[in-house]
């Protein structure tokens, strides 16, 4: 089985052009990570997806619950693909602007998700002005709501490095060439950590790439499954 696991404020629309793709060719699943209050939650609810050994593909925060998946139990990983991520835990640095951030959701009397001035972060340059790119994140976020910002924001990220280092399965690393929020160089280590890794960057694209180059994501998904 291939579970696919979204991002921070995303939802199954993320993964939308991947699972038409590939859906006839495997059995996938797409999980939600918006419900756990904490990160055992969250690798316990992905696992129940599946009785047996499955194959993950995480995005972003999803990367994360992935690779918390493989320190809890490596033996049920086959595959791991880890898509526009990080594998330390946050810096200060990050760490305080995630709590800003979680205070101006909190104190906002309506949120509204990821608006114009905060696209540029996520998507390229040549892609910001897509209207159906632009509107596919910005409803994601709006239809999540500060509710799931909040307790996504609030989950430890844990570093990977080590369950990374012992993973001798087929592994993925892929990235957006211009990727503001994880950059190339961050999977670039991820992927020199892996045994069995290939390493993508994705020409042109930020951050969302299974939105931003679903074709190349998709190509790079099955390449990866049928290793």
């Amino acid at each position: 089985m291939l579970i696919l696991i979204p991002g921070l404020l995303n939802d199954s629309d993320l993964w939308r052009d991947q699972v038409t793709a590939l859906s006839d060719r495997f059995d996938l699943r797409v999980a939600d990570i918006t419900r756990g209050e904490t990160m055992e939650a969250l690798v316990d609810g992905v696992f129940a997806l599946s009785d047996g050994p499955v194959s993950v593909a995480g995005f972003s925060l999803g990367g994360y619950v992935a690779q918390a998946m493989l320190m809890r139990h490596p033996e049920r990983i086959e595959r791991l693909a880890l898509l526009d991520t990080a594998f330390r835990p946050d810096t200060p640095e990050r760490a305080a602007e995630r709590a800003h951030l979680t205070r101006l959701a909190t104190a906002s009397g309506k949120f509204l998700g990821i608006g114009d001035r905060l696209l540029g972060s996520y998507l390229a340059p040549d892609h910001v002005a897509d209207p159906d790119m632009a509107g596919r994140v910005k409803a994601m976020t709006r239809r999540l709501g500060a509710e799931v910002f909040i307790r996504q924001s609030s989950l430890i990220r844990e570093d990977g490095a080590a369950a990374l280092r012992a993973f001798a399965g087929p592994a993925l690393v892929l990235c957006g060439e211009v990727d503001r929020i994880t950059p190339p160089e961050g999977h670039r280590e991820m992927a020199a950590l892996l045994p069995n890794a290939e390493l993508v960057i994705a020409p042109g694209c930020g951050h969302l790439t299974p939105i931003e180059a679903p074709g190349l994501v998709s190509g790079a998904l099955a390449r990866w499954m049928e290793r």
